[in-house]
């Protein structure tokens, strides 16, 4: 009997839906219960608080409910435990949403997983973890996106450059890491980076290295040009570099017992032709750039398990900001490429475009409320100009009256002197 297509359809969506496992999801949208299940470390006394909050903008503001770093100049470390797994012969995706929404100066954004004999009540910089994944910023030449993976007791740090979004709005970080042995990072659903972990990631010895028994032949001629064997240097090449001031004379003043010698300032030669150098022509001899012949490393095994952890349990959040201010949100690990790109529709997807919405309304007020600021404060200058002005005009006033009666009382003084004259003669 053939089945219809879309019953098919049904079926075959039903199985991506049964096939998928989500290991740990969290939205904190049940208030204040968040605290139950996420564990702070005491490994210091002075970790930076959580608080939960949408911010100052959002798309809805109970949807878009995260943890916040809430103390500058702080070291942030909280964890949340789930079953533990392994991730051997599926995909593993990592997937969380973050806002910078303090203008982020320096800072992490993001998580770590860790293996399950983690004590998460001790969870530091230094304790041993699988993946490292997430935006770091600090200052104007660290913008990137960690892909950090451990293998064998050691982290290894991606060799490509994977650049992070530096805005104040929330952006949504997946990292896919499939049994192939293959990778990619995705940036708000778009894929932004991708590769192997053989090629991107220096977990394995190289497959190819030189020969310690090959030596460059010493008659390996591997100059492209020489100096031209016939070409001479011209009789009249050399001349100083400097030559003494034609035009200077000895100052009508000098004193040689007192001065010494005179002597005329220098200037540049205008006939130096600098160092002689012979031409270049091709080397008849030149066989080429020596290339050192590579053999196969014997130190090199390929391993097929590189992209395997076998205990996978607790995603942590172990970071340090200068300004605080960073909401986490919308975590989710699971096997399913779908689940995850569903997931972040349904959240980040659907509150992004408000959220942009509202961050453009405030700065906008913000803007218009500046303006006005500089208006008053302009205004108000042109004000104590005008006083300034008054003033000035006042004291001219007050001078010109001082200036008469100053006038009156010399005039008086100088007809007294008259009498006083009169009277003595």
């Amino acid at each position: 009997m053939k089945l219809p297509v879309a019953v098919l359809a049904v079926f075959a969506s039903v199985a991506v839906i049964i096939d998928a496992t989500v290991h740990f999801r969290e939205q904190f949208d049940d208030g204040d219960a968040w605290t139950s299940r996420w564990t702070p470390s005491k490994h210091k006394s002075d970790y930076g608080e959580w608080k939960l909050t949408a911010g100052k903008f959002y798309g809805d503001a109970e949807a878009d409910k995260g943890i916040q770093t809430s103390q500058d100049a702080r070291f942030y470390a909280t964890s949340a435990r789930f079953e533990p797994f392994s991730n051997e012969g599926k995909p593993l995706v990592v997937q969380f949403s973050v806002k910078h929404e303090q203008k982020i100066d320096c800072g992490g954004g993001y998580v770590k997983i860790f293996p399950s004999d983690l004590d998460q009540s001790d969870m530091h910089g230094d304790s041993q973890y699988y993946i490292m994944f997430g935006p770091d910023i600090c200052g104007y030449s660290t913008k990137k996106v960690h892909v950090i993976f451990n293998y064998k007791g050691q982290n290894h740090l991606i060799k490509k450059d994977v650049k992070c979004k530096d805005d104040e709005l929330t952006h949504l970080y997946t990292l896919i890491l499939n049994p192939d042995q293959t990778y990619e990072v995705r940036i708000d659903n778009e894929k932004v980076e991708s590769g192997s972990l053989e090629e991107d990631w220096d977990m394995l010895p190289a497959k190819k290295i030189k020969d310690p028994e090959a030596k460059k032949p010493s008659d390996w001629d591997d100059r492209a040009k020489i100096d031209d064997p016939t070409d001479t240097k011209p009789e009249n090449w050399d001349k100083p570099e400097t030559i003494p001031d034609p035009d200077a004379k000895k100052p009508d003043d000098w004193d040689e017992d007192m001065d010494g010698e005179w002597e005329p300032p220098s200037i540049t030669n205008p006939d130096y032709q600098g160092e002689w150098k012979p031409k270049q022509i091709d080397n008849p001899d030149y066989k080429g750039a020596w290339v050192h012949p590579e053999i196969d490393n014997p130190e090199y095994s390929h391993d097929a398990t590189m992209y395997k952890f076998d205990n996978i349990a607790v995603l942590g959040l172990d970071l340090w900001q200068v300004k605080s201010g960073t909401i986490f949100d919308n975590f989710i690990i699971t096997d399913d490429v779908k689940e995850a790109e569903d997931f972040g529709k349904e959240t980040w997807g659907v509150t992004k475009g408000p959220e942009k919405k509202m961050k453009e309304e405030q700065d906008d007020v913000e803007r218009k409320l500046r303006e006005e600021e500089e208006k008053s404060k302009k205004k108000d200058g042109e004000g104590d100009d005008d006083e300034e002005e008054d003033e000035e005009g006042e004291d001219e006033e007050e001078d010109e009256e001082g200036e008469g009666e100053q006038d009156e009382e010399d005039i008086e003084s100088e007809e007294e002197d008259e009498d006083k004259r009169k009277d003595e003669l």
